[in-house]
Order: C-alpha cells, then sequence, then structure tokens
C-alpha cells in the first residue's frame, strides 16, 4: 500500500480552510486517499467532515495511504506516488495555513 507521512503545519490544524483546501486537493487526485494519526484506522481524505472530526491538530504526523486494491484504472505507482507527495507538501507548506 502506497503510504507517505506528513506534519500538519496549519495552525489551526485540518480545520475549516486548510481542511477544506486540503480535501478539494485530494478530490483532484481522483485516489480514494485514506489519512490517519498514531496508528488509528484511516478515514477518507476526501470527506470534508471525516477530516474535521477526526482531529489533526498543528504538530501532529499524519499518514496518507491508498489501498492498491481501491485504485481506479489507469493509475501507476508512480502517479500514485506523485499525488501523495504533493499533498504531503500541502500539507507541510504555508499553503494550507
Amino acid at each position: 500500500m502506497p503510504v507517505r507521512n506528513a506534519i500538519v503545519q496549519a495552525s489551526i490544524g485540518l480545520h475549516a480552510r486548510p481542511a477544506a483546501l486540503f480535501v478539494r486537493a485530494v478530490h483532484e487526485t481522483g485516489l480514494p486517499i485514506t489519512i490517519s494519526k498514531d496508528g488509528r484506522p484511516g478515514v477518507d481524505a476526501r470527506s470534508l467532515l471525516e477530516v474535521m472530526t477526526e482531529d489533526f491538530p498543528c504538530g501532529c504526523e499524519v499518514e496518507l495511504a491508498v489501498d492498491p486494491a481501491s485504485l481506479p484504472d489507469g493509475y501507476s505507482a508512480g502517479d500514485v506516488g506523485a499525488a501523495l507527495d504533493g499533498l504531503c507538501e500541502l500539507l507541510e507548506s504555508a499553503r494550507s495555513r
């Protein structure tokens, strides 16, 4: 399963605007991405409600993952890796603040 880790840098965590920016970026990938923390089961990163409810505060380490069995046709491992890398950059950048 392709996995990447990132540290949430938005001062309010993944709430309100930062969460909306992140979820929009996930939708743009077209991939079924999950986000989790502390070894807990992942939530659907395409769902603003699930992301905000799970509570990802500033400074927490999150794991982004894609189940290969649920990949849409036409996606390569490189495509998935690049998408996850881009989402990690977003979480760790000023754009998510």
